[in-house]
């Protein structure tokens, strides 16, 4: 076994914990994240797409 049960217990511990400070992290400044990350949606969507458009000429093209 590549791991010993302290450092699995460990490991868990940390991911909940860490899980726990990023979600109360987020809770607190929602109200800015609404204001200042207003459009980043519209972005995040034209990249994929476009990473998608990309993948999709490249499969026509090579093959």
């Amino acid at each position: 076994m590549p791991f010993s049960t302290g450092q699995l217990i460990f490991a868990a511990f940390f991911v909940i914990v860490f899980a726990a400070v990023m979600i109360y992290a987020y809770r607190k400044d929602i109200k800015l994240h609404k204001r200042y990350y207003k459009g980043s949606l519209k972005v995040l969507a034209v990249f994929i797409l476009f990473i998608i458009t990309i993948v999709v000429i490249k499969k026509f093209i090579v093959s």
